[in-house]
């Protein structure tokens, strides 16, 4: 069983490559640096990208499985229906794609649109895949640690509404459970959809009270200015990803990201644990800064 893993070096690929070499899978992965590829022993590099045919074709070769994760890109798109395409042609039918809860109802948002449109290509090529649906990631607040820490602003605008942020840890590992689960069943699965989700559906205030009590002393939410947010961006980033970002944040504030009745409870039972929270990942955080 050889499962390709793509965007294999980010924080989410990195660790879906580790769960599925615990858990005895033989794993591939396509990078475009190798030197960056510091991989458990055993694991496969072939160097590339979703643009790449003849390295696609390489890495599709004798593959059970695939892992597909596209970045936000102004290519995205065109790297996801090549990268299906190929693998349709290589003859992997087994594919865990990872998408973006409200994928489609997002869809002013460009990477929420592209990757509803990968879903739809999913489904009608006959894919037999699981579509995972996160959230905002709690690693996202890497980023933002020093601004939270040193200055006492928590200042991501994710609103009112809530959004349940979700850890790249239980991301991983539901997306290795699923393609284990895809590359040894006995016949064609059908396509299923899981949000990933966090246990907790806060509010920037709420996220705020959390770091103050977290830190002991006051940290105060920034408030619900998507504008600011995308000039803040622009600053070390391409204005139009900026600009991108500030849609999504725009939809934070507007509508949340909230779960579905039930996905906490369905999330449980497919890890066999309680999903990671805010609070620890905040804990963890503060205590190593």
């Amino acid at each position: 069983m050889t499962i390709l893993v793509t965007g294999a070096t980010g924080r989410v690929g990195r660790q879906v490559v580790h769960q599925l070499v615990r858990r005895g899978a033989t794993v591939r992965v396509l990078v475009r640096d190798p030197a960056k590829a510091n991989f458990p022993a055993g694991v496969e590099v072939v160097q590339g990208d979703l643009l790449d045919i003849d390295s696609l074709r390489r890495a599709f070769t004798g593959v059970d499985a695939m892992f597909l994760l596209n970045a936000v890109a102004g290519d995205e798109f065109t790297q996801a229906l090549i990268a299906l395409n190929i693998a349709r042609e290589s003859g992997v039918e087994r594919v865990v794609y990872l998408s973006v809860i409200h994928s489609d109802r997002f869809v002013n948002v460009p990477h929420f649109a592209v990757k509803s449109g990968a879903e739809r290509m999913i489904e009608r090529m006959g894919f037999s895949a699981t579509i995972l649906r996160p959230t905002y990631f709690i690693d996202n607040e890497l980023m933002i640690k020093d601004v939270i820490v040193n200055h006492g602003i928590y200042p991501m605008p994710i609103g009112s509404k809530g959004v349940a942020m979700v850890d790249a840890r239980d991301i991983a590992e539901v997306a290795a459970i699923e393609l284990i689960r895809r590359a040894q069943a006995p016949g064609k699965l059908p396509v299923e959809t899981i949000n990933l989700v966090g246990p907790d559906t806060l509010t920037g205030p709420a996220v705020a009270a959390i770091w103050s009590d977290v830190l002991g002393r006051p940290v105060a939410y920034g408030g619900d200015d998507p504008g600011a947010f995308e000039q803040n961006l622009a600053s070390f980033m391409p204005k139009w990803m900026a600009y991108e970002m500030r849609l999504m944040a725009e939809r934070y504030v507007s509508d949340g990201m909230i779960p579905e009745a039930g996905d906490v409870e369905r999330l449980t039972r497919i890890l066999g644990r309680p999903l990671h929270s805010y609070r620890n990942y905040a804990i963890e955080i503060a205590s190593a800064a």
